[in-house]
């Protein structure tokens, strides 16, 4: 009961519309509270999904923000609303820092729902998909999608076999270090790069880009994937209407303007954080679920 409320047991095809609406939005929508809910969900719903470890990640990519926003206003010098001048001369602008953060922000929600993207979809999944569209398509970003735990793996084992003969990234002098460290990063990337192509030539041999094969699939769509496209589908009428009507956006060149804040745009925000957070508020229905009726057998 609790595994069928997850959002990875879902049809395939609903998560590759949920992740592609979610990743439209955070990449397109620039205004301030759109973004702020973009980054509040998928950081909420990476570490739901990841636990530990994404809650580690997504701290430690907050200070990216600020320091990309320090760049990009170092380097960019549109804008009316002078701050300082860096050492070159050049005016450090408030909106050129404002665009950064946006970008910044961007960048990261991004990454954060990538993270969830992995942990969802699956190899097999994306062969489902796009294996009758685009069979060498499908296959790259299923061995892709399969290569990033597995990066990981090796990477430790590597770690591991080379701190036994005394080459481990911690071990040594500075210039050890940094060589024991690109001894690694090559061993990886030449494995990695290996299994690239066996797998690509054992699927070739199987037969796996030739026309008219057959494909088996356990996936069928059922009443509960409907409800979920009804739910969804309403949470992306809410955004592109909110797109349609210029609440999205904000000009931050010459001057940082934007359309007025009305009730109708909080309207656009609830619906943009109920579609973001539908996946993880349906798992915590579930296990709410499963905790209850475990309770119940037990009394």
């Amino acid at each position: 009961m609790e595994k069928k409320m997850r959002f990875d047991s879902y049809h395939p095809m609903i998560n590759f519309i949920y992740f592609t609406a979610a990743l439209v939005g955070a990449v397109c929508f620039d205004h301030p509270a759109f973004l702020a809910v973009s980054y509040v969900c998928a950081f909420l719903y990476s570490v739901k999904l990841n636990g530990k470890r994404s809650l580690i990640f997504n701290v430690c990519l907050m200070p990216l923000i600020p320091v990309y926003a320090g760049i990009y206003s170092y380097y960019n010098h549109y804008g009316v609303t002078n701050l300082h001048v860096n050492f070159i001369g050049n005016q450090i602008t408030l909106e050129a820092v404002a665009f950064g953060l946006v970008i910044g922000v961007k960048i990261v929600t991004v990454l954060m729902i990538l993270s969830c993207v992995f942990a969802v979809i699956s190899s097999d999944k994306v062969i489902y998909l796009f294996g009758r569209i685009s069979p060498k398509l499908s296959l790259f970003l299923s061995i892709l999608l399969r290569s990033v735990p597995r990066i990981r793996a090796r990477a430790r084992r590597i770690g591991i076999s080379r701190r036994g003969i005394g080459k481990g990234c911690a071990q040594g002098n500075v210039f050890e270090r940094i060589r024991h460290v690109c001894a690694l990063f090559s061993i990886l990337i030449t494995w990695t790069l290996e299994d690239f192509f066996e797998s690509a030539a054992s699927m070739k041999c199987r037969g796996y880009s030739l026309r008219g094969r057959t494909a088996f699939s356990i996936y069928r769509f059922d009443n509960r994937d409907r409800g979920f496209v009804i739910a969804a589908f309403s949470g992306i009428l809410l955004m592109a209407a909110a797109a349609a009507l210029d609440q999205t956006h904000i000009y931050y060149n010459p001057e940082i303007i934007m359309n007025r804040i009305t009730a109708v745009s909080f309207v656009f925000y609830a619906g943009y954080a109920f579609f973001l957070l539908l996946p993880m508020l349906l798992q915590i229905v579930g296990e709410a679920s499963f905790r209850h009726a475990v309770h119940a057998n037990h009394r």
